[in-house]
C-alpha cells in the first residue's frame, strides 16, 4: 500500500497513467473488443430538467464535460500564478510568454505548408500547436531529476501560456452557430460570480452551483464548454477563505488536481487515442494531415521555441533559466513537441464535421509526433549534466 500511495506522489505518476490509458485505447480499438469500445463511446447520456436538456453520447460527454473541469483548474494555477506565482513578473515572464507564441505560431505554419491546398484540412493548423503538461513534465522527471529547477518551471511556463493560447484559439476559430440567448445567459452567470466575488462571498456551493449554468448555457451557445471552465475560474476568489479557514482558490486547486491527473484526463485519452490501425491505409499514415500534425510537433515546436529563446537571449532581451545550459534548455524544447491530450482535444474540434479518417489521420499524426518528441527529449536530457 506504501508503495502505491508513493507512485501517485510522484510527479511523474500522472504521465504514466496517461501512457497507460492511451496504450489500453489502442489495444482496445485494435483487438476483437473494438466494437464494444466503440459502443461504450457512444452510449446515449441525457440530463432533462423541465424543457432544457442535454442529450449526448458518452465521449462527448467527456469531451465538453470533464474538459471542462480541466480547463477550470487551468484557469486556477493561470491565475495564481499570474498574481503570486513564477510569473508575476516580467523578468520571470518573459522568455516563457516568447517562446510559447513561437511555439504556437511555427508548428502552425509547419501543418499549413503541408495543407495550404485543402480547405478542409487546413482547419487543423492548430493541432499541432498544444503541448501536454502532464507528459512533458513526466519525462522531464524521469530523465531530467537532476538537472535545475528553473528548467522546469521553464517548462511549466511554456505549458501555461501554451494553454493560454489553445483557448483563445479554441474560442476564436472553433465556435460556431451561435445563440444569443444561451451567450446572454452565460454573460449573466459569470456577472452573478463577479458579484460573488466582489461580496467576498466565501461559498464554495454557490460558485459551483452558478458555474454548472454557466456550463450549461456555454455548451447551447455554440462556443466551445470547455471556455467556461476557464472563464469561471477567473472570478475565483484569491485571498477570500472557505468555512474551513483555507483560501478558497487554492483550496480548489488542490483539491481538483489529483482528480483531473488521475481521471479526467486518462479519462479524455482512453476515449479520444484509440485508433484502429489494422484498417488503416498507407494514406492514412502519408497524407498531408498526418504529416503535417507529426511535423508540426516535432519539427515546429523545436525550431519555435528553441530558436526564440536563443535570438531572445542573445539580444539581450532575457536569460537563460538559472543554472541551464543550451542543450538543457533544447531537451526541454523537444518535450514541448509532447501534444498528446490537447492536440487530440483540438483535432476533435477542428474535424468534428468530417468523416473518420481525418479523425484517424489525427490521431496517427499526434501519436507519432508526440511519440518521437518525447523519445528524443529523454535522451537529449538524458546526456546532460548539471552544470
Amino acid at each position: 500500500m506504501q508503495k502505491i500511495v508513493s507512485f501517485f506522489k510522484h510527479d511523474a505518476a500522472g504521465g504514466i497513467i496517461l501512457v497507460f490509458s492511451a496504450a489500453l485505447a489502442m489495444v482496445l480499438a485494435n483487438s476483437p473488443l473494438s466494437e464494444l469500445y466503440q459502443s461504450f463511446l457512444n452510449i446515449p447520456v441525457k440530463v432533462q430538467i423541465a424543457d432544457f436538456e442535454i442529450a449526448k453520447p458518452l465521449l462527448l460527454w467527456i469531451n465538453d464535460g470533464l474538459m471542462a473541469i480541466f480547463f477550470f483548474l487551468v484557469g486556477l494555477e493561470i491565475k495564481r500564478e499570474l498574481r503570486e506565482g513564477h510569473l508575476s513578473s516580467v523578468d520571470q515572464v518573459m522568455l516563457p510568454a516568447v517562446a510559447a507564441i513561437a511555439g504556437i505560431a511555427v508548428p502552425a505554419l509547419v501543418y499549413a505548408w503541408f495543407n495550404a491546398g485543402d480547405s478542409v484540412a487546413i482547419n487543423g493548423w492548430a493541432i499541432p500547436s498544444a503541448t501536454d503538461i502532464a507528459f512533458a513534465v513526466g519525462i522531464f522527471v524521469l530523465f531530467g531529476k537532476s538537472l535545475p529547477t528553473s528548467l522546469k518551471l521553464f517548462l511549466l511556463s511554456v505549458a501555461i501560456f501554451d494553454d493560454i493560447g489553445a483557448i483563445v484559439i479554441i474560442a476564436l476559430f472553433y465556435s460556431q452557430d451561435l445563440s444569443a440567448l444561451s451567450l446572454v445567459i452565460a454573460v449573466a452567470g459569470l456577472f452573478i460570480v463577479s458579484t460573488l466575488n466582489r461580496l467576498r462571498v466565501n461559498s464554495q456551493a454557490a460558485y459551483i452551483l452558478v458555474g454548472v449554468v454557466v456550463w450549461a448555457a456555454v455548451l447551447k451557445s455554440g462556443v466551445h464548454a470547455t471556455l467556461a471552465g476557464f472563464a469561471l475560474a477567473w472570478f475565483v476568489p484569491l485571498n477570500v477563505r472557505n468555512a474551513a479557514g483555507e483560501r478558497m482558490l487554492e483550496h480548489l486547486e488542490h483539491a481538483l488536481t489529483p482528480w483531473v491527473t488521475f481521471l479526467v484526463l486518462p479519462v479524455f485519452a482512453f476515449a479520444n487515442a484509440g485508433v484502429r490501425l489494422m484498417d488503416a491505409t498507407a494514406e492514412s499514415f502519408l497524407n498531408p494531415i498526418t504529416i503535417g500534425i507529426a511535423c508540426g510537433l516535432f519539427i515546429g515546436k523545436q525550431v519555435g521555441i528553441f530558436g526564440c529563446c536563443f535570438l531572445v537571449v542573445k539580444a539581450g532581451l532575457a536569460r537563460l533559466p538559472a543554472q541551464a545550459t543550451w542543450l538543457q534548455l533544447y531537451g526541454v524544447s523537444l518535450l514541448c513537441g509532447i501534444g498528446f491530450t490537447m492536440s487530440l482535444f483540438i483535432g476533435s474540434l477542428a474535424f468534428a464535421e468530417q468523416g473518420l479518417d481525418y479523425l484517424v489521420s489525427v490521431k496517427i499524426g499526434v501519436v507519432a509526433g508526440s511519440l518521437v518528441s518525447a523519445i528524443a527529449g529523454a535522451w537529449v536530457l538524458s546526456r546532460c549534466k548539471p552544470q
